[in-house]
């Protein structure tokens, strides 16, 4: 009668064990965008911009946000782009530099040996037709660059834009953090308490049993 009044209070004892489900984390399950805005960001889903909005969907679904910048690009620079990305290229390298000095000092040296030799030259001081070929290749080539700048310009929005929705979720995932941790705290402090509760009441009637037995 001792042993299967122990063996009762046995399993009673494993069954009044914290499941997984005891002392997991009390939140409630965020499965829907909406509940990820309101909880985490404090604001409608509405009412959030369009990459918030991202975030909070792959956030809600556990999914990754990072992605290959490089499939989203266009399918291909034209000619017109590559070009202007070469002319971008070798117009801010230091060979441009050297070939541009080196042709200013040329020109400026040949006016002036004709000047010594002949008296007259193509384009003597103060050099109006080296000032207009400077102009036109100014002109031309501010353009060009400008083509360029505005190319690598919307890839880095892309990459800003990627790097922000990548921070937000980040963001978002560490407050997330804190709030099971939080509530893993606050619950199973409780929880175990009650549970060390029925345990002693449990020996104390294992203690018992014996003694009324004798």
């Amino acid at each position: 009668r001792v042993v299967t009044r122990r063996s009762d209070a046995l399993e009673k004892l494993s069954a009044s064990e914290p499941t997984v489900g005891v002392i997991h984390y009390r939140l409630a399950s965020m499965t829907h965008p909406h509940d990820t805005a309101a909880r985490l960001m404090g604001q409608g889903h509405d009412k959030l911009d369009a990459r918030a909005q991202k975030v909070a969907r792959h956030l809600a679904e556990r999914k990754t946000i990072t992605r290959d910048l490089s499939l989203d690009a266009e399918p291909g620079p034209t000619r017109g782009q590559r070009a202007a990305d070469a002319v971008a290229s070798f117009g801010g390298s230091w060979l441009f530099v050297s070939l541009f000095g080196a042709t200013l000092a040329g020109w400026i040296g040949v006016n002036a040996a004709l000047l010594a030799w002949r008296s007259q030259t193509f384009d003597p001081y103060p050099f109006i037709l080296l000032n207009l070929v400077l102009s036109m290749l100014a002109a031309i080539q501010a353009p060009v660059i400008l083509m360029s700048q505005n190319r690598q310009g919307q890839k880095d929005r892309l990459h800003a834009e990627h790097d922000y929705e990548i921070n937000l979720k980040a963001e978002l995932e560490i407050m997330l953090l804190h709030q099971k941790i939080d509530t893993l705290q606050q619950t199973q402090w409780a929880e175990l308490l009650q549970l060390q509760q029925q345990q002693l009441a449990l020996l104390a009637g294992l203690v018992q049993g014996p003694s009324k037995a004798h």
